[in-house]
């Protein structure tokens, strides 16, 4: 099999990727939203909590939409996929660390560590669009860094412009069926 083959592989079995996204969206949307109703405390943990279950449930959803939610066994970009966890796991505890002296900074942290994370997906998929993707996120997390936005305001960034790629991503790889 060649790189391009995987990247199919991968694109069929996870509609994209899509489906992750648009968890991770809603996750993020939640997440931001309960910052601001609840603590901030509150609000991390949901994310972190929630983001625990991105994977799995993308994977329930992809079964939904009538994929298979499941690579070939032989398909390297599979490891690739989970070495990239490491970088949301450092990610998390920076943005956390932060978070201890600059309350406002965290989500704008996380939003450019997952916007980097997702410039590896092009590399998993083969779709430009990660690069797009995680462009936005990086932007967004820099503008909300910058223009001191409260703290809730990160997160329901990041749920708004996941949601939107999430659902293109979703509807483009529906009509490519191969």
């Amino acid at each position: 099999m060649y790189l391009k083959e995987f990247q199919k592989d991968m694109r069929i079995a996870y509609l994209g990727g899509g489906t992750g996204i648009l968890i991770s969206g809603v996750i993020w949307l939640i997440s931001g939203l309960s910052g601001l109703y609840l603590t901030k405390e509150t609000s991390i943990l949901i994310f972190f909590l929630g983001g625990m279950l991105i994977y799995p449930l993308g994977v329930l959803f992809a079964k939904f939409l009538d994929r298979t939610g499941k690579h070939q066994k032989d398909n390297p970009l599979a490891t690739l996929a989970t070495e990239t966890t490491v970088i949301l796991f450092v990610g998390l505890f920076i943005a956390y660390s932060i978070f201890q002296t600059q309350k406002l900074w965290f989500y704008p942290v996380m939003l450019m560590i997952i916007g980097i994370r997702y410039f590896v997906f092009q590399s998993i998929y083969g779709m430009k669009l990660y690069w797009i993707l995680g462009l936005v996120l990086i932007i967004a997390g820099v503008f909300c860094l910058i223009s001191n936005q409260s703290f809730y305001y990160g997160g329901i960034t990041g749920g708004v412009i996941e949601l939107i790629f999430g659902v293109f991503v979703i509807l483009k790889e529906m009509k490519n069926k191969t």
